[in-house]
């Protein structure tokens, strides 16, 4: 990891219940607009706000893989069994120390703000990495108002594109209804 030192490197983390489409369009915009050198996919074995996965970690790890088909810029990886944990933070901490970035991105959906103040070490988060937003239909206004927006004084690095009609929640949902 370490010859990444003194770049930009980004964070893209989720359960990738499935890895789709729409991580893949914000990952490139992410490389393109913040200049990334890299951007990595860090897979959680299980979102704490959310119910058990419908994919075993393997099959959401190989699945992740198909969809970057080898672009160079961007690793998938699952943190937990090195960092002993399988929080936000302790991911963060560790791709600081290894990799020794000039400047860090944690990048995550307009949606997630609104349960960003829930997580353990947000105010720490925020600090050690810059937080970038992209907008999720239905939550772009919401997350404007959320405490994290009010803690950073609205310091958020809001991206807004072309709604992306495609989510984990919708793919699980269509292979459930088989």
């Amino acid at each position: 990891m370490a010859k990444y030192q003194n770049n930009k490197i980004g964070i893209l983390g989720g359960s990738f219940d499935p890895a789709h489409k729409g991580h893949l369009a914000i990952t490139r915009i992410s490389i393109k607009k913040l200049k990334l050198n890299k951007i990595y996919w860090v897979v959680a074995k299980k979102n704490p706000f959310k119910k058990d996965p419908l994919y075993s970690l393997n099959k959401r790890m190989s699945q992740a893989k198909k969809i970057i088909k080898n672009n160079r810029k961007i690793k998938i990886v699952y943190l937990e069994d090195i960092v002993k944990s399988s929080r936000s933070i302790d991911a963060i901490k560790y791709i600081l120390r290894k990799d020794k970035p000039k400047n860090l991105y944690f990048i995550v959906g307009s949606d997630i703000l609104l349960e960003f103040h829930k997580w353990k070490s947000w105010k720490k988060i925020v600090k050690l990495a810059k937080l970038i937003v992209f907008s999720r239909k239905g939550y772009d206004k919401k997350s404007t108002k959320t405490i994290v927006a009010k803690h950073l004084n609205n310091n958020i690095n809001f991206i807004r594109i072309r709604p992306i009609q495609i989510s984990s929640t919708i793919l699980r949902k269509k292979s459930m209804s088989y």
